[in-house]
């Protein structure tokens, strides 16, 4: 590792102009990669209502849909709309009333299916099919035309247009994300690094990481929202560690050497293990969430994996070359930085560790019991602000078409009309169900299956299927609309057992399920995963257990503090909170007990040695803690998008949890432990390692 770090100094022009030029194909990898806005399609391809959904994308193309309700306007006029509608580019067709009767017949005389399914009040209903899915762009710039047709009388819902909107959000507030992520950290570096210069130097070298990790995720084709939201904010929150430490010690190494280029080489080496070590646990924690059914927690845990490791090539190589080349500028910019000693605070938590220890068991009982009954939201709108158009448009389908959820029901073609008119009766019995319509209950001896037009066969009989809709009057996720699912495939099964229910409450519904697995099948991967790099990291199977307690309390309390201010969470921030916090902060833990048992090698009593440890160790937890904090906490205060707002508080108020967990409890729990620590840890827990000058003399 010396000759790659002599190498990267006297080539450290070099290293740049490498740098800067691979910035360019990130930047085409970056604008190639594809962003999935649909939550649901990261449900597993093995339930039924994605089977479902799949048939209906396919064979119906009813995911690329959109309902427009039109308000107080004249028969005229929603004839000609429909005719400007129908001639935009990535319109399939549109369905309306006239496609199926005479414009002179009156709606009153039209049959009850009919009427019900097309008007409502004041209002008229008519149905856009797209001619390609609902996140493709030609459908997203058909909305956007569709929109600059439509005045305030007319609402535009359905997927596709949520998807727009949650498109155009996500895309104008994640580069406010970024920018308020910079700012923060560079106050907060400012403040407690010793040269205002430094900010600059680490932000500069993130951001050559962050392009490239974003570059790279061509190679997955498309990533989600979340995580293009996210991935900037967290990369730079969780890699800033790196930078420090590699500064840290170039600055140690710097008096001991004529020249800089060997204090920097000398920095490049003995940083590589602590820096590799310490985002080994990174990388567990992201990497933990790839065992999600859910994929999107490959899509997150991948993306962020990636980063850690590109941030960790990039600390070795481009900061370096950085330090060398403005090595006078930072000199020139040098000042104090605020940190206090920290002396008091080892002075408290040593003398006061019986105290602390206490407080750490008792704050077990209401951190497990808020994270117990903390509420979970699913229904993915909720997450949206209510003034989006496409929320707007979608309440007000549900409020005068009684569409709050819609289920699609797939049945075989073969199977009898008067059968599935026996099916449909059940399903409209069924609690909450409002209206189910289908091709068997549209004809019969009132309406003729001669009168109805292709469009409308083609819309409920398509590849085989029949095709049956059924309103409910209850939300998604809900436990009514829950059972009510339960009960609706029992009756289809009866009918059809190959037969299929998909939709937003189905997909919902099938999330839940898989999502409250993944809840414990991630959290025990990844703390089994941290858990094995540190028993390697110390030769101890005390200690990991003892540093996973205290950051799972920390995990808890962050979770917990939700239910005790009354507020419901996005059930998906359950999931990654753990593995990132805990990933993230635990090498909070692992400083402060590596400095421990230093000071304990060197002869020191146990509570000498906390007092050094803890003094010496707040300064690089502090600036850590604040810097990640300060990455993610902007966010929080500025996103309008539940999901990336509530993850990112949660994330910024766990790093300052962990921080207080660390060095207020961990403390008394070392020192608590002493004698269980020795008992189940190696020799080298209290022996010096022999070095190999002493080897040398004979030792």
């Amino acid at each position: 590792m010396r000759k790659f770090g002599k190498f990267i100094a006297k080539n450290r022009v070099m290293v740049m102009i490498i740098a800067v030029l691979l910035v360019f194909p990130s930047i085409y990898g970056m604008n190639m990669t594809k962003v999935n806005y649909d939550m649901l399609t990261y449900v597993p391809k093995n339930y039924d209502s994605v089977k479902g959904q799949k048939i209906l994308d396919e064979q119906f193309s009813n995911a690329a849909n959109s309902m427009l309700i039109i308000e107080k306007m004249q028969w005229k006029d929603i004839v000609e709309l429909k005719g400007k509608i129908s001639m935009v580019d990535g319109v399939e067709k549109v369905i309306w009333v006239n496609d199926i009767i005479n414009s002179d017949i009156p709606k009153e005389m039209l049959p009850g299916e009919l009427k019900d399914t097309f008007y409502s009040k004041d209002s008229t209903m008519m149905i856009i099919k797209y001619k390609e899915t609902a996140s493709s762009a030609r459908t997203q710039n058909a909305i956007k035309d569709i929109r600059k047709l439509l005045n305030k009388q007319c609402f535009l819902s359905g997927a596709s247009a949520v998807i727009k909107d949650t498109k155009d959000l996500a895309d104008k507030e994640t580069p406010i994300y970024v920018l308020l992520a910079v700012i923060f950290c560079a106050i907060v570096l400012g403040l407690t690094m010793e040269s205002t210069f430094i900010p600059l130097i680490f932000l500069l070298e993130i951001f050559f990481a962050v392009m490239y990790n974003f570059g790279t995720n061509i190679f997955f084709g498309e990533i989600s929202y979340v995580t293009k939201s996210l991935a900037a904010v967290l990369q730079l929150g969780v890699t800033m560690d790196y930078s420090i430490f590699l500064l840290q010690r170039y600055t140690e190494e710097k008096p001991k050497h004529e020249d800089k280029n060997d204090a920097m080489a000398e920095a490049i080496e003995k940083t590589f293990v602590s820096i590799t070590g310490s985002s080994l646990t990174t990388i567990a924690g992201f990497a933990a969430l790839c065992v999600m059914q859910l994929t999107i927690g490959r899509d997150i845990g991948i993306v962020m994996a990636k980063g850690v490791v590109i941030g960790v090539i990039s600390v070795i190589t481009i900061l370096p070359a950085l330090l060398l080349i403005f090595d006078k500028l930072i000199d020139k910019f040098h000042h104090k930085t605020i940190l206090p000693s920290f002396s008091k605070l080892a002075d408290l938590v040593t003398s006061k560790y019986k105290v602390f220890i206490a407080l750490f068991l008792i704050l077990f009982i209401p951190a497990i019991y808020g994270q117990k009954h903390v509420e979970l939201y699913y229904n993915l709108d909720e997450s949206l602000p209510k003034s989006l158009p496409s929320i707007v448009a979608t309440n007000k389908l549900k409020e005068d078409y009684n569409m709050t959820t819609t289920h699609f029901i797939l049945v075989n073609d073969n199977i009898p009309s008067y059968k599935v008119k026996e099916m449909c009766s059940k399903i409209e019995n069924v609690d909450g169900i409002t209206k189910v319509s289908s091709y068997d209950k549209f004809v019969g001896p009132a309406f003729p299956e001669s009168f109805v037009p292709q469009d409308i066969k083609d819309m409920f009989k398509q590849g085989g299927y029949k095709l049956v809709l059924a309103n409910s009057k209850y939300k998604s996720a809900r436990d009514e609309e829950n059972a009510q699912i339960n009960e609706i495939r029992k009756i289809i099964k009866s009918y059809d057992k190959d037969g299929y229910l998909a939709g937003e409450g189905a997909l919902t519904k099938d999330m839940i399920e898989v999502a409250d697995k993944d809840f414990e099948r991630v959290n025990y991967v990844s703390i089994i995963a941290i858990f094995v790099i540190i028993l390697i990291v110390f030769k101890s199977l005390s200690i990991p257990a003892l540093l996973v307690a205290a950051i799972e309390l920390a995990i808890l309390i962050n979770m917990s503090i939700p239910f005790y201010l009354g507020h419901s969470i996005p059930f998906i921030t359950s999931i990654i909170l753990g593995c990132v916090q805990l990933g993230s902060t635990v090498d909070y833990a692992i400083l402060l007990t590596s400095r421990y048992r230093e000071e304990l090698q060197n002869g020191r009593d146990k509570f000498d040695a906390m007092k050094i440890s803890v003094s010496e160790s707040a300064k690089s937890i502090v600036s850590s803690a604040f810097t990640f904090f300060a990455s993610t906490a902007g966010v929080a205060i500025v996103s309008n998008i539940s999901i990336i707002k509530v993850m990112c508080l949660l994330l910024a108020r766990g790093a300052l949890i962990s921080m207080a967990i660390i060095l207020f409890l961990l403390p008394s729990i070392l020192l608590v432990c002493e004698s269980f620590i020795e008992a189940t840890s190696s020799k080298s827990w209290k022996e010096k390692p022999v070095s190999k000058t002493e080897l040398s003399n004979g030792r």
